[in-house]
């Protein structure tokens, strides 16, 4: 951008004829610096909110290391980082180009140009999109902890990254998108399009229904629903996370990069009072989170109350409403009154319990509770938008009046005008038949090539060991058995022999004998009974 100084307009306006053609000249040149300078400043704010968002990726990590087992620590913390990473290659080859690559001949379903940035200068605007693109890759990586291979885990973050979640983006953030409400887009759904405005849907909701169909192909964790023998257990074992500290840290900064998330979509909205929207975002963001996290600790302390006689302050629930809460609002952060944050973030703290004592219930296995906590209410999210948006926030938002406002205020206005909300119902509907239609094939065909799921083995000493070398936990509560040990060994010392056998083929057969040797006299153990049978696959 070029700052002209005083002296360069005066220069630039020199030749003008008349003294009124140079004022005039000099006024336009200020109004054009005026708005190079608010440009300047956009930018500089969008790159600002990219990195709250991205700092996201480092709360994701913190929770899912802190929910997980000791064994599993540093293999969940590099998938969270892979996320990043390959979210970041993905989402500039082709992500950005699907999302918002319109051209010339565009089209409400896939962009088609802009592949690998090229014809291209909004970086900043690039820089924010691709920070939503990997969040919404790395809300399956808790769901999956534990138990996932590394590949696999790869394989799915770069798919979501760089094409399941942009096509999503496209419907509905382009202003060509079918389900645009973009005061552009011509012919929108119903008169009205869906709102969603800083990714309730397009990121949440795509990241929690990835989840639930990864974890209803992958199985549960070994011993969660059923015992060594495959039997089905009476009572779900519980597999608490090894450090609460880490599961609030993670809280904490994620809650921090919502407020890029959510008040940081304000600056590309089309809004004349951006910084009225942007404040107006972070006032509802914080809203609906405190109200979600109190509704679910003390819905959670009642409920148990009841059950047991035995109440408890549960951290856990509360930090999870907390982020089912700021989950909920993220769709209508910019278009609702500060109390109805309110109303929506109590909602999405019961909505939370219900969710996380169904996964129980149906035996979903979810490390993190990430299908209730963004699933569930990023559903409930686009659900309030089409109940709750208010007339003045949606002007305030869009620029201009929208004909179509939340079905309540229609009511008020004797109408009972239900278009806003029929979009947000199929918009619901698009993003989980979409996902569907993806992923749930994808997850099924890595597991029928036996590249999802972990070995048995490598799942029961951890992934730390199988995949990254650490050490064998040999005490404490998540000490591996001796059993279990020996054999793993034993397999990485075949695999090892086998490997060495195919680059030399006269390698002499006495080289498996010497290199078992080295592993001691437990070698000599049988296969333990619960590694056989149906009971391996599970």
């Amino acid at each position: 951008m070029a700052v002209l100084t005083s002296a360069e307009i005066l220069a630039a306006c020199q030749d003008a004829a008349s003294q009124a053609e140079q004022l005039n000249c000099v006024v336009t040149q200020l109004l054009l610096q005026d708005q190079r300078d608010q440009d300047y400043s956009s930018r500089i704010s969008l790159v600002y909110s990219a990195a709250l968002v991205f700092l996201m990726q480092a709360g994701f990590a913190m929770l899912c290391a802190g929910a997980v087992r000791k064994k599993n620590v540093q293999n969940t913390m590099l998938k969270n980082l892979l996320d990043a990473c390959g979210a970041a290659i993905a989402y500039f080859s082709f992500g950005y180009a699907f999302a918002f690559g319109d051209g010339s001949n565009p089209n409400g379903f896939i962009g088609t140009t802009n592949f690998f940035l090229m014809d291209f200068e909004k970086y900043s605007f690039w820089m924010f999109q691709y920070a939503f693109s990997a969040a919404s890759a790395t809300i399956v990586a808790g769901t999956l902890a534990e138990r996932c291979q590394m590949a696999a885990y790869l394989c799915y973050s770069l798919l979501l990254a760089g094409f399941v979640y942009p096509v999503v983006s496209h419907s509905i953030w382009s202003s060509y998108g079918f389900l645009s409400s973009s005061i552009t887009k011509v012919n929108p759904l119903f008169g009205s399009g869906m709102v969603d405005f800083a990714g309730g849907g397009v990121v949440h909701l795509t990241g929690g229904t990835t989840a639930l169909f990864a974890t209803m192909i992958l199985g549960p964790r070994r011993g969660r629903f059923h015992d060594d023998e495959g039997r089905k257990l009476d009572k779900p074992k519980d597999f608490p996370g090894h450090s609460i500290a880490l599961q609030m840290l993670g809280t904490i900064i994620l809650w921090f990069g919502w407020y890029g998330f959510n008040a940081g979509s304000a600056l590309i909205t089309t809004s004349k009072e951006r910084d009225q929207l942007l404040a107006l975002c972070a006032v509802n963001t914080t809203l609906s989170g405190g109200m979600a996290g109190l509704v679910a600790l003390f819905l959670n302390y009642f409920i148990l109350e009841r059950q047991t006689g035995e109440p408890i302050f549960d951290l856990v629930m509360a930090m999870n409403g907390s982020l089912g809460g700021l989950v909920a609002i993220t769709a209508g952060c910019g278009v609702v009154e500060p109390w109805t944050a309110v109303i929506i973030g109590a909602v999405a703290g019961v909505l939370y319990l219900v969710g996380s004592h169904a996964l129980i219930k149906v035996r979903l296995d979810d490390a993190v509770d990430a299908i209730p906590v963004h699933m569930v209410n990023g559903m409930w999210g686009l659900l309030a938008v089409g109940l709750l948006a208010s007339p003045s926030k949606l002007e305030l938002a869009f620029g201009e009046e929208k004909p179509h406002v939340g079905w309540f205020y229609s009511w008020s206005r004797g109408s009972g005008d239900a278009r806003l909300l029929a979009c947000q119902i199929v918009g619901i509907l698009w993003i989980l038949g979409w996902v569907l239609g993806i992923m749930m094939p994808f997850f099924i065909w890595l597991d029928w090539k036996g590249w999802f799921r972990s070995d048995p083995l490598e799942e029961i000493v951890g992934l730390d060991t199988s995949y990254h070398g650490g050490l064998i936990l040999m005490g404490g509560e998540e000490s591996v058995n001796p059993e279990y040990i020996s054999q793993f060994k034993k397999q990485r010392s075949n695999m090892r022999n086998r490997r060495t056998s195919r680059l030399n083929p006269h390698v002499q057969s006495s080289m498996d004998e010497e290199q078992c040797d080295d592993f001691g006299d437990g070698d000599a153990l049988t296969e333990p009974d619960n590694l056989t049978g149906t009971n391996m696959s599970s």
